[in-house]
């Protein structure tokens, strides 16, 4: 490889792009005084040529590298020289060699075994206040430049309408190490997402939308690799365009990029949208003792949130608790951040992002939340990202960190309210009717404003960080033992119930019970108005050993136990989702009004197992919690009841009228396995007197007498 002549080039598109006999690079380094770009082997290990690119315009370096085996496929990384001077915020350090924040495929790993892991850092362990003079270029990460990808046809996307969408939130590997169906080879990859038995697995659920937790190129934490562990759960990105290569099956003649694209395709072709979460509030570089990877070394005192007190700025504001922020309110951070974004729908042909820890990307330098951020006005302004599903985990823990329901129309959010609530329900006899059917029929006084709808809100039970559902019904304490931290990590507040023994058992009368909670969790989950969230593994009984915070955990206590998996829970999954999907009137997406419409059809009647209407006291009775809740999407839509009884023995309920000519029949019941129903007490006449199980969720659905 050799430079053989170096021009101006231009300062857009940053990052670096393949011209005719070589490269144009450009790099945002505003305070920097000069920029090098190392040319490296394929392997990344080689330095075999450095060149100073020549030209700043507005705060980007940029150059044109012109000159054999320049182009697609060339191996760089980055050198920013300028003061080193943490107080004023300024990190700059030209012996370590950084990654492009604008790459689009990464070479190399962050430490690995055998890797002296303070080769990394920017200053010297010595005197944190002094750089570090040792050179790491052969241990850097760095970018391999891609050719530019066709963009991908949006009539390619599934788009399912709002009331059908289910969500189920996956890790690529954790979900797919362990099944059988799947070839050895392909287990743990993109490729074995997009595999026949995963497909026909989502689609017997029922579910239409699959969130994977994050594929960004990641850079797992010293402490945990000084432990022997990793950032399983990928939120310590550095590489923002580019797919984590860990996931890639490495057959040969694929590369990540291209199996991540198939995997997408494959996925759509199926009827699947792909959902990415998305780590924007934080990177991979952490604290002020943290590595120097990438933003850090090129613009650290614009790219990151500073404490700027007395006169300082060495310490990073931690609203994340991950040991840095980073600073939405540099346009040229939310270029990257959007840019990142279409990068992903226009390659790969996403369909949309879960934001995590979202407040943190609409703070301004003082630190508030605010809904004008130039963030949210960025996407709402984009052509491309306008369209696709934003999805937003609404708290951090900075100041005011909780902003559940305040984000923008066209968001949704996670709705931790109705994950604690629906666990209290049924799991602590906490909670009256009055709270429960708040936030069954989709959270209005969170979500009802601005024309939102009640699909806004994305309902779960469990999702990533927490409690699996088997271990929800099978501890009372977490166990994070494995985790390094002394069982002082994770969620101390689980709603959990064991069921009265702590952890595995082999008594019938525990395990009876931990089922039957279990299907009515499931069960109330899906029918409850908003946007389910299913956890990948709760529908096939997975445990996690009472881990609540297994993020480090590469191993089966993550990984999904396919040949164990709990065909009774299986069944209960699928037998929802199939009637959810079939049934109107179980996933209206509208606030229901509970009067007749020019129809004359009430899509919503509360009623008491009395075989009365609820009245204002009921509401509140926490005695008393049974509820039965008739259901009704149009005039022509079969009506469904819903009975909810979480008390813990069985009692009789009038049951409302079904209509004119027609009878209950019995759809779904909780408290049997996979959830079928009674079949001798399948039919019943307006006006019957029901009896409902104890904890237990049943479905009945409206039907000429006749039929």
């Amino acid at each position: 490889m050799k430079v053989v002549r170096i021009e101006a080039g231009r300062p857009a598109p940053l990052g670096a792009t393949p011209v005719a006999g070589g490269l144009d690079i450009a790099v945002w380094a505003p305070d920097a005084t000069a920029v090098e770009v190392g040319l490296f082997d394929a392997d990344g290990q080689v330095e075999q040529a450095r060149v100073r690119l020549p030209c700043c315009t507005d705060g980007v370096w940029h150059g044109r590298l012109l000159g054999e085996g320049l182009g697609t496929g060339t191996v760089y990384g980055l050198r920013a020289h300028g003061p080193w001077a943490p107080e004023e915020g300024h990190r700059f350090n030209p012996a370590k060699v950084l990654l492009d924040p604008w790459a689009q495929a990464v070479v190399g790993t962050y430490g690995g075994p055998g890797v002296d892991l303070s080769l990394y850092h920017g200053h010297a362990d010595a005197d944190a206040r002094h750089p570090d003079p040792r050179d790491n270029a052969a241990v850097a990460l760095k970018a391999r430049v891609v050719a530019p990808a066709p963009k991908v046809d949006p009539a390619e996307r599934p788009r399912h309408p709002a009331d059908r969408v289910v969500i189920a939130e996956a890790h690529v590997r954790s979900t797919t190490m362990r099944h059988p169906g799947i070839p050895a080879e392909l287990r743990g990859s993109y490729a074995a997402m997009a595999h026949p038995a995963m497909i026909a697995h989502w689609q017997a659920l029922g579910v239409t939308t699959l969130s994977l937790l994050p594929v960004h190129a990641r850079a797992d934490e010293e402490r945990l690799q000084r432990l022997g562990l990793s950032n399983h759960w990928g939120y310590s990105s550095i590489g923002f365009l580019a797919p984590e290569p860990r996931y890639w099956s490495g057959r040969p003649g694929t590369t990540p990029e291209g199996e991540f694209r198939q995997m997408v395709r494959g996925l759509h072709a199926a009827g699947l949208e792909v959902v990415l979460d998305v780590v924007y509030n934080h990177s991979a570089e952490t604290d002020e003792l943290g590595p120097t990877l990438s933003l850090r070394g090129l613009a650290n005192a614009r790219a990151y949130h500073l404490r700027r007190a007395e006169g300082r700025a060495d310490l990073y504001e931690n609203w994340t608790g991950c040991g840095n922020c980073l600073n939405l309110t540099e346009p040229r951070m939310v270029e990257l951040v959007a840019g990142s974004l279409r990068h992903w729908v226009e390659a790969y042909g996403v369909d949309g992002f879960r934001f995590d820890l979202a407040p943190v990307l609409a703070r301004g330098r003082d630190g508030a939340f605010s809904r004008e951020a130039g963030f949210f006005a960025a996407l709402r302004a984009d052509p491309v990202l306008a369209s696709v599903r934003l999805i937003a985990e609404p708290w951090d823990i900075g100041p005011g960190g909780y902003q559940l329901g305040a984000f923008p129309p066209g968001w949704s959010e996670w709705n931790d309210q109705y994950r604690d609530t629906i666990r209290a329900w049924w799991l602590r006899d906490a909670g009256d009717r009055g709270i429960f059917a708040h936030r069954f029929a989709g959270s209005s006084a969170q979500f009802r404003h601005e024309h939102r709808a009640p699909t806004a809100g994305i309902n779960f039970i469990t999702a990533h960080d927490g409690f699996t559902l088997r271990d929800l019904v099978s501890f009372d304490h977490k166990h994070n033992h494995a985790n390094g931290e002394h069982n002082r990590d994770g969620h101390h507040h689980n709603c959990s119930w064991n069921c009265g023994v702590e952890g595995p058992t082999q008594d019938a009368a525990v395990l009876a019970l931990r089922a039957r909670l279990q299907r009515a969790l499931l069960a109330t989950l899906w029918l409850s108005q908003g946007t389910p969230m299913l956890l990948a593994g709760d529908e096939i009984g997975h445990s996690q050993q009472g881990n609540n915070n297994a993020y480090c955990q590469d191993n089966p206590i993550s990984w999904l136990d396919w040949p164990q998996q709990d065909d009774d829970l299986l069944a209960t999954a699928r037998r929802l989702g199939h009637w959810r999907q079939t049934l109107a009137s179980l996933r209206i997406g509208r606030w229901l009004r509970g009067t007749p419409d020019a129809q004359g059809c009430t899509d919503v009647l509360w009623w008491h197992p009395a075989g009365r209407a609820m009245h204002d006291g009921d509401w509140s009775d926490s005695q008393d919690r049974t509820l039965l809740i008739r259901l009704q999407a149009a005039a022509d839509a079969d009506a469904v009841l819903v009975s909810v009884h979480p008390q813990h023995i069985a009692r009789e309920a009038r049951l409302p009228d079904p209509g004119p000519g027609r009878r209950w029949v019995a759809l779904f019941d909780s408290s049997r396995p996979g959830g079928a129903p009674d079949p001798e007490t399948a039919a019943l006449a307006a006006g019957a007197v029901a009896v409902l199980p104890a904890r237990a969720l049943l479905i009945h659905r409206s039907e000429a007498a006749d039929r």
